[in-house]
């Protein structure tokens, strides 16, 4: 438990910043599931019109640190690969 109050504004501050970049992974997490959903279900332009809205949201994350730039890049590489894949 934090005794000084440095320390005690830490936590706060790291309980706040916790629950924004949960908030912020969810996200990146639902705009992926949308592509993928997409996908699923057969149509192609949904699912274009879906990965055209993941995909800022993936490079602004990757941006601000929440996730790899690598991972972003995979991320939008292959969902592209699905899309493109459909007939």
């Amino acid at each position: 438990m934090a005794n000084s109050p440095q320390a005690r504004k830490r936590a706060r501050q790291a309980e706040v910043r916790r629950q924004h970049n949960a908030s912020q992974r969810s996200l990146v997490r639902t705009h992926i599931k949308n592509v993928r959903k997409a996908i699923a279900s057969g149509d192609k332009a949904v699912a274009e019109q879906a990965y055209k809205v993941a995909v800022p949201v993936l490079d602004n994350m990757a941006g601000k640190g929440q996730i790899h730039p690598n991972k972003a890049a995979r991320h939008k590489s292959r969902l592209n690969q699905q899309v493109q894949a459909m007939a």
